[in-house]
Order: structure tokens, then sequence, then C-alpha cells
């Protein structure tokens, strides 16, 4: 498993993670290796915009909402430079980006339920 199915692993088990994730498809949003939060998700108040821990076609992501299917409770999920990775049901995706190098995502707020517990790695 690699660290994005570990972390989704525990925001899953209702944990609020702060990680480190490596990649450029996110950029600008989110640069290689700059900190974020990721906090457990209520799927059905996701909208287009929101960063999520999503698992799409076997493999878990941390990339865009791009489109929502509230009736049928899924998601497409994209990166930031076009490319979709395709759609999710609502039980795949197990957290929002709440955070990127300490600066809230306010399309963030009200999305997670009540986090008791905070956690890092």
């Amino acid at each position: 498993m690699g660290v994005l199915g570990a972390v989704a692993g525990r925001v899953a088990g209702g944990a609020t993670v702060t990680f480190r994730p490596s990649g450029s498809s996110m950029v600008p949003l989110i640069r290689s290796r700059q900190p974020v939060v990721v906090a457990p998700v209520d799927p059905s108040k996701l909208e287009v915009g929101d960063i999520v821990l999503a698992r799409v076609a076997g493999t878990v992501y941390l990339h865009l909402v791009s489109s929502v299917d509230l009736p049928g409770k899924r998601v497409q999920i994209s990166n930031n430079r076009g490319r979709v990775n395709g759609w999710t049901s609502h039980d795949r995706v197990f957290g929002i980006c709440v955070a990127v190098d300490g600066v809230t995502r306010s399309g963030a707020v009200g999305k997670t339920p009540a986090a008791d517990s905070n956690d890092s790695s």
C-alpha cells in the first residue's frame, strides 16, 4: 500500500491527517511535498473544486472534484491539469483537503464532521 492508501485508511477511520504528498499534477494548488491536512468528509456536501482523497479504479488520488452526481451518489475526480481520473462513489471518498501549507481552504468549511482527533505523519 502506498502513502496515499495508508493516509486514506487513517482518514476513513476518522483521523485528520497532515502529510506531504509528492507529484506535480495539482500544481499550483498543491506543490510537491507541501504539507496538506486532510479530514473526514461528508461526500454529499462536495462541490466542484473541492480537493479530496478518493479511490478511483483502484488508485488513491488527492485530486479535484470536477463534477458531482448527487442522485447517483458519486463524484468525478480530475487532476489540476485537465486529466480526468474517473467517477467514484461516495463511499470511496475518504476525506477533503482542509489546508495546504498552513492556509485553510475555505471551500472545505462545513463539509467535515466535528473531529475530536488530529493526527500527523
